[in-house]
């Protein structure tokens, strides 16, 4: 339990620069990770997937707080958009737990490991989405953001990465669409985290200090340095040619998905 704690300190510092250098959400870096953790430490192999995106998204509740306020007092978030996203995106987080405890470990695996590739294909190459002409309907909003939802919930990513290039589609420009994004992540990560306690609470061969498919430990060592590494990476970010950068963060990735194909 303290090797998995001091390393998820670590893993916190990292993850938070990264998210504040480049953009992402934490999960991209947290876990793929905590699963080579959690299967080093001896843990059940069908639950090393779903505890690794279960404590993943747990730190995202308070990694987007931050996030959210620093929008807020910037008035760059859409409160109406978020509003109008919101629910579908509870909804689909709720119905992500429930899914990814009937799944096998290897199937959540085998989803991130395309989640990692497709991401840092879209890094390496700098794709970036292209505006549209018109506004989503109310319904296209409520199914898109379910999918999203689903999607976040069952990877233990905060969504932005599927958010942003939706909102950029539709005409909401880059900044804002970052903005909603973050805030959509927060009741996105609350409903689904509470969905994993309540699934895993009766699971069997936890290991001790789970609360359901959480591992406590690994949550509190991240949310404990990711919370101040996550704003030195958004003012490096204004510092460093992140553009570049992205590049050889790209690389990582590549190496985090062959690592989770052969671990």
């Amino acid at each position: 339990m303290v090797e998995n704690f001091l390393a998820s300190i670590l893993l916190g510092a990292v993850a938070g620069l990264m998210a504040g250098l480049f953009g992402i959400g934490g999960g991209l870096v947290i876990v793929p990770i905590l699963a080579v953790l959690f299967a080093a430490q001896g843990f059940p192999a069908e639950l090393v997937m779903i505890m690794s995106v279960a404590t993943s998204l747990a730190t995202i509740i308070f990694t987007s707080i931050s996030s959210v306020l620093a929008h807020h007092r910037l008035n760059s978030v859409l409160w109406n958009k978020v509003f109008t996203l919101g629910p579908g995106i509870m909804i689909g987080a709720a119905l992500g737990a429930v899914v990814a405890d009937h799944v096998a470990g290897g199937v959540l695996r085998f989803m991130f490991i395309i989640y990692l590739l497709c991401v840092g294909v879209q890094m390496a190459l700098q794709l970036k989405p292209k505006p549209g002409r018109q506004q989503p309907s109310k319904a296209l909003d409520f199914g898109v953001a379910g999918i999203i939802g689903l999607l976040s919930s069952l990877l233990g990513i905060g969504g932005g990465t599927l958010i942003v290039p939706f909102l950029v589609h539709f005409q909401t420009p880059m900044r804002s669409a970052v903005a909603i994004a973050s805030a959509c992540g927060l009741p996105m990560a609350v409903v689904g985290t509470i969905g994993y306690a309540i699934l895993g609470k009766d699971a069997l061969q936890l290991p001790d200090w789970s609360l359901g498919y959480i591992y406590v430990p690994s949550f509190v060592g991240i949310v404990l340095t990711s919370i101040y590494t996550a704003p030195i990476g958004a003012k490096l970010a204004h510092k460093l040619p992140a553009e570049k950068l992205k590049r050889y963060f790209s690389l990582l990735l590549f190496v985090m998905a062959a690592k989770l194909i052969w671990f």
